[in-house]
């Protein structure tokens, strides 16, 4: 096992050679890779799956012995500076370790086909493997110094990958708001550092958890200064994962690849934010005020997330809020010092929202076979309905996250959910009763989601293709060479149309056809056989294929099953504790001061919690099928509205009607907060730059530039009038400084007078 330990080092660095040897192979041999480019995938997925069964075996050896390995070696050394690097592998590791690879091959698995048609296919998966890698060094980091190294890779992926079709101007604007609202939490989170290391003297999180508890224990530190490092350090969480104010980045996020919106909102960007105020609660445990701070943000994000969720018609902006609200739930209880809580959450989150997210794409991926891809009409609720025949296995596998995530039971959320409501009325009732109402808000808006897009009839906009007509249509395969009348692309990708009463272009054109550098503006359908000229029939829309659907099963397997990990069990000795527990005893004894972490299992309160948030639920979800009844359009949803008003008494008609617009208002303009950084920052720090580029140019620099040209004037003026004489340039120069000193004469009496 020691040596298991040892070797744990290289876990960061496994995927590191598929970046390196794809960009080495578009250098040497640019053609043949792109014709192989599918080689890379296996590659990326191989090595993934071993580190996947590596930290297995690191969580199988946490179970039974409950240690922490620590390994560090200094980097560089300077009097009495040292910076180091190292590993740590403790049990918050091990989980983030699981977490990041699992959802990982699900999604390169499923990538492999969403990006088949992509002119950026390669570049997609350098960056989806140098994600995963920047992610696997942020979790095993021993200091604080190595975490926002790879803190910042992580970022830089997640800029890159936002921005994957930046020939988009959404997406290009997208990517740029996420880069800069991050990196107002990193300058927080870099300020933070530098403060606690100012106090401690040392970044190692051994020594830092070590030295503050002990100067806290012997009020030897100054509590404001230190309170304003954490929030600094808290900052950085803030932004990473999206809580409020600096949540505004999350939703326009969505216009990257939806692949890398799942690994984003599951396992790697998001959760980033979560991982450290885990990783540091030992430090922030001891400054309650800063505990306070972070359950107030948490319960603030989780009831700001699902308000706006509630009249979103983007089917991905809709679970980006879900996935906000959720965090929120993550760091209220973090706040409240539910660390094993929250951890259960951050993982029946990750593979509930990963499978929703898995779940959207391949809706859109269907809806594209119609509409062509347009944001505004394949990923649009408002053009969806009645797909639950078309897409049957995309439809079950959704409905079983949305389950999930609405905290039905026995599916994973349910468990977790359950435990951080029942923490919360210990902790305050006025939060608990906003946790528990967010609850009932999270069933509503995520069966909103599901009944708009797969119950009720197909929209009228797509009725054509319902799946009574058929449609012949003639592919090649993506992986072909280009032949003499194909076209002359480094991936002879032929797109063919199909056109009304089954008319079609010839199979093969004379023109160069290339796809656009906008591999996802395609405005017709399109089709990857793998076998060459083979004729298919299709109904529109249409079922994913296989590779799409096998990771969406798998993530729907680990839905059902991963709340066992947070359940008590019986053996001989009778009840003991739960896996999640027995695995995270080190690092809860550190916080909780070796009091005991398992104390039985109170079926009555236990029962008596779940039936409370199963009814909350259960009400969001009859309320969601009442108001959002199977119809052909939406337009009925409106008159139904307006019929539920007019049915009620007129004293409430004005109050229902205001309250109903209001919402609408406040959800589907994200609660104004764009329109508010817009006009008080974007526009007041564009002000303030033209006010000293102003100040800059015209007073600096016009001081300068009047001395210099003032000088010239008098000189050109004077060489004109000079005679050559000595004596007329003296009684000049002496006529000047009687003058001068009449001047200075008379300001001097003036000023005494």
């Amino acid at each position: 096992m020691q040596y298991t330990y040892q070797y744990s080092r290289i876990i960061p660095f496994i995927l590191l050679p598929v970046p390196i040897l794809i960009g080495v192979a578009l250098l040497l041999f640019p053609t043949a890779t792109k014709d192989l480019r599918r080689m890379w995938v296996f590659l990326s997925i191989f090595l993934l799956s071993i580190v996947m069964v590596f930290s297995t075996y690191l969580f199988i050896q946490e179970k039974n012995n409950t240690s922490i390995y620590l390994s560090i070696w200094s980097w560089t050394i300077n009097n009495d500076f040292s910076l180091e690097f190292g590993y740590l592998l403790d049990p918050l590791t091990s989980i983030m370790l699981i977490l990041i690879t699992t959802v990982g091959i699900m999604v390169l698995i499923y990538s492999d086909n969403y990006m088949s048609h992509d002119q950026g296919y390669l570049r997609f998966f350098v960056y989806l493997s140098f994600f995963n890698t920047s992610m696997l060094g942020l979790v095993t980091s021993s200091n604080l110094i190595q975490i926002y190294f790879f803190w910042e890779l992580v970022g830089m992926c997640s800029y890159l990958l936002i921005g994957f079709w930046f020939t988009r101007p959404t997406a290009a604007n997208a990517c740029q708001k996420a880069f800069v609202t991050n990196r107002v939490g990193d300058f927080g989170l870099l300020l933070g550092i530098l403060g606690f290391y100012w106090i401690t003297g040392s970044l190692e999180f051994r020594d830092l958890f070590e030295i503050v508890n002990n100067l806290v224990y012997n009020n030897e530190i100054n509590f404001l200064f230190a309170s304003l490092c954490a929030c600094l350090l808290f900052a950085g969480a803030i932004a990473k994962s999206a809580q409020f104010p600096l949540h505004v980045w999350l939703p326009d996020a969505m216009e990257g690849p939806t692949p890398i919106s799942a690994l984003i909102h599951a396992a790697t960007m998001v959760a980033a934010g979560i991982f450290l105020i885990a990783r540091l609660l030992p430090l922030l445990i001891v400054l309650p005020y800063i505990m306070n701070l972070i359950a107030f943000i948490g319960i603030i994000t989780l009831l700001l997330g699902s308000t706006l969720a509630l009249a979103q018609k983007d089917i991905k902006r809709g679970l980006a809020y879900s996935t906000m609200s959720q965090l929120g739930y993550m760091v209220f209880a973090l706040g409240m010092g539910s660390y094993r809580t929250a951890l259960f959450h951050l993982i029946t989150h990750a593979y509930s929202k990963a499978l929703l997210f898995l779940g959207s794409g391949s809706i859109i991926h269907s809806m594209e076979t119609i509409v062509g891809y347009s944001p505004d009409k394949s990923q649009s609720m408002v053009l969806m309905g009645g797909l639950r025949k078309q897409v049957p296995i995309t439809k079950t596998s959704f409905l079983v996250g949305t389950l999930s995530l609405c905290g039905i039971p026995p599916l994973g959320c349910f468990w977790s959910k359950d435990e951080i409501l029942s923490d919360s009325w210990s902790y305050s009732p006025i939060f608990a009763i906003i946790a528990c109402s967010t609850a009932g808000l999270t069933a509503f808006y995520m069966f909103r989601i599901y009944l708009l897009t797969f119950e009720g009839h197909l929209n009228v906009y797509f009725q054509t293709y319902s799946g009574k007509k058929k449609r012949s249509v003639y592919s090649i395969s993506l992986w072909g060479r280009e032949g003499k009348k194909g076209v002359k692309n480094n991936f002879s990708l032929l797109l063919l149309l199909i056109r009304n009463n089954d008319k079609r272009i010839p199979f093969f054109f004379k023109q160069k056809n290339i796809i656009n550098n906008n591999g996802r503006s395609l405005t017709v359908p399109f089709f990857t056989i793998p076998n060459f000229g083979t004729k298919n029939i299709f109904y529109y829309p249409h079922e994913s294929d296989n590779t799409m659907l096998f990771p969406m099963l798998i993530l729907g397997l680990f839905t059902l099953f991963v709340g066992v990990i947070g359940i008590p069990f019986f053996n001989g000795k009778g009840l003991q504790p739960d896996i999640l527990s027995k695995v995270l005893t080190p690092s809860i004894n550190l916080l909780m001061q070796n009091k005991k972490i398992f104390t039985g299992w109170d079926w009555y309160e236990f029962i008596t919690n779940a039936t409370f948030s199963v009814s909350i639920a259960s009400c969001g979800i009859l309320i969601a099928s009442f108001l959002y009844k199977p119809v052909y359009s939406s337009l009925e949803n409106f008159y139904f509205f307006n019929s539920f008003v007019k049915s009620i008494s007129k004293k409430l008609q004005f109050v229902v009607e205001k309250i109903l617009y209001g919402v609408y208002a406040w959800a589907y303009n994200r609660g104004f907060f764009d329109f508010f950084y817009t006009a008080f920052l974007t526009k007041g720090i564009r002000f303030f730059a033209e006010v000293c580029n102003f100040f800059d140019r015209r007073i600096i620099d016009g001081i300068t530039n009047g001395f210099g040209i003032s000088s010239f004037l008098v000189g050109e003026s004077f060489k004109y009038v000079g005679g050559g004489r000595i004596s007329s340039y003296l009684l000049v120069y002496v006529f000047y400084i009687l003058i001068f000193l009449v001047i200075l004469i008379s300001g001097g009496n003036l000023f005494f007078l």
